[in-house]
């Protein structure tokens, strides 16, 4: 299984494609992985499956099917354990994280998770809710650095919502601190306050060590960048913030060939909109980096093509898309499954190593979109619309035509 975190030592080149060729040079850097993915002669994983609710069944199958295709290309073989999470583990156990499903997933060499939620359960007690599920298994793997790149693709610039000419050439990484600040902190609750009206209340807080460790990790992954951090908060008001830009600062001397910038929230949210590519490295709180991770996924043209990976010091990789569930269109066979795709690339890349099988797939999905196949959240004029199942079988196709096995 993963141990302290790693990064790869090679040179970022700022005019890069989205994915390279496995017959190439990468001039991509490999960002940050788990020390399992230093592996030696190991070839065989434990893999831990987390469909959830909506849609991830769907894109789960599919990317169950990519990655051990892939795989097999380079002698890699698998054992999976699909377990329960969310709303599904609710219905069946009647709560969101089953003791079993933390026990197996620990035990796991990584863990590939679909989406959980639904209308169903939007009533329920917090307790019961399939999001509390979610975190408490980011906390229970100690998975602290959420990856979140938002790359443009050539082939889907039309798709932005912003026009052309802002929409073109942007690649950025969003690094967000995953298991503190408002959603873990405490106290936390309900109550009562001097006037006798009912009240709610979350706690902003995080340790020295919390935001040090998040910092490296996000000077590391832009040294491997084009050398620009900027650091996200809310200083102008928020103590925890305060506390946050003076930590990041300080660590900042130990990274003088980075450039650092700061910025609070709110012009970081506008920045992205009005000019994305002046950002490089973003690094942030809990809180923000949900906010404004999705934000920038939608630069990309749709949430459905963006993967994850969140990664702490010891244990099993998290693998994920950042789409939600979508119960609207579960079961109809619309599904995107290319975030939970390239999930599965970055399952292969930064929690196993298995760098090879990951540029098939990374390959796979751009040689798919380059003959024009599109679900409905990425359809235009002029390509072609497929459902869940068949862009899954057409990214198999793109697989199975790279180059044969290594014996």
């Amino acid at each position: 299984m993963a141990a302290s975190l790693q990064l790869n030592a090679r040179h970022f080149s700022p005019s890069f494609q989205p994915f390279h060729s496995s017959s190439t040079k990468s001039s991509k850097p490999n960002l940050v992985r788990c020390s399992a993915a230093t592996h030696s002669s190991k070839r065989s994983y434990k893999i831990t499956l987390l469909p959830g609710d909506g849609i991830g069944p769907e894109v789960i199958s599919v990317a169950k099917d990519v990655l051990v295709l892939a795989a097999s290309f380079e002698g890699i073989k698998f054992e999976f354990r699909e377990m329960l999470l969310g709303g599904a583990a609710l219905d069946a156990t009647g709560v969101p994280l089953p003791d079993e499903t933390l026990a197996v997933s620990k035990e796991s060499d990584a863990v590939l998770l679909g989406a959980i939620g639904g209308y169903k359960w939007d009533k329920n007690e917090k307790r019961l809710k399939p999001e509390t599920g979610l975190l408490q298994i980011r906390e229970g793997l100690k998975v602290f650095a959420n990856l979140r790149p938002a790359t443009v693709f050539p082939q889907l610039v039309d798709a932005s919502t912003l026009k052309r000419e802002v929409a073109e050439g942007v690649d950025l990484m969003v690094v967000r601190e995953l298991t503190g600040g408002i959603y873990f902190g405490k106290p936390r609750g309900f109550g009562t306050n001097e006037n006798g009206e009912e009240t709610g209340f979350n706690t902003e807080i995080y340790a020295k060590h919390e935001i040090d460790r998040i910092t490296r990790v996000a000077f590391e992954i832009a040294r491997k960048r084009r050398g620009k951090l900027c650091s996200v908060d809310k200083s102008n008001v928020l103590e925890a913030s305060m506390f946050w830009r003076r930590r990041v600062q300080e660590i900042s001397a130990e990274y003088p060939d980075i450039e650092l910038s700061h910025m609070y929230v709110d012009n970081a949210a506008m920045q992205l909109v009005r000019y994305p590519k002046q950002f490089d490295t973003i690094v942030t709180n809990n809180i923000f980096g949900d906010i404004l991770s999705d934000e920038a996924s939608m630069i990309t043209g749709s949430i459905g093509m963006l993967p994850s990976a969140s990664l702490g010091d010891s244990g099993p990789g998290l693998f994920e898309p950042i789409h939600g569930s979508a119960p609207d269109i579960a079961g109809q066979d619309k599904a995107n499954p290319c975030a939970t795709v390239l999930s599965a690339a970055m399952l292969l890349r930064y929690g196993l190593g298995e760098d090879k099988a990951a540029d098939r797939i990374e390959n796979a999905v751009l040689d798919t979109l380059n003959k024009g196949f599109r679900t409905g959240d990425i359809h235009s004029a002029g390509t072609k619309l497929v459902g869940c199942k068949q862009l899954g079988e057409e990214i198999m196709k793109s697989v199975d035509s790279q180059a044969p096995a290594v014996v």
